[in-house]
């Protein structure tokens, strides 16, 4: 007759490292939004010859969650290309270029154009 036998402590000491794991992937996440908007800002003012060559072919590039300032600089900076950029959920700023919030909330607030 066999007997198998569990060490509490063994899957006990797992707990940590499936804690830290689900940690991670949080902050993973986090970090890919900021990297996103980099990446957007990178291919608005400088696009690689590839997406200047997509754009040519027809590409559009939807940015989300830009700040206003930026659009605003985009439509004046590259105006020659602005048929292919789409822009959603834009970030209202202050004067100051700081993003707006809620008072109450304290929830980014949106530009809405009434689509």
């Amino acid at each position: 007759m066999s007997t198998s036998t569990t060490d509490p402590t063994r899957s006990v000491c797992r707990w940590p490292a499936v804690a830290v794991l689900v940690l991670l992937s949080c902050s993973a996440g986090v970090l890919q939004a900021g990297d996103v908007s980099e990446i957007e800002l990178r291919r608005l003012f400088e696009p690689t010859e590839t997406e200047l060559a997509a754009e040519a072919n027809g590409r559009i590039y939807i940015y989300e969650g830009l700040r206003d300032v930026d659009v605003q600089r985009a439509l004046e900076d590259e105006f020659g290309r602005v048929e292919h950029m789409m822009f959603i959920r834009t970030q209202k700023t202050d004067d100051e270029g700081q993003v707006e919030r809620n008072k109450d909330t304290g929830a980014v607030q949106y530009e809405d154009d009434g689509c």
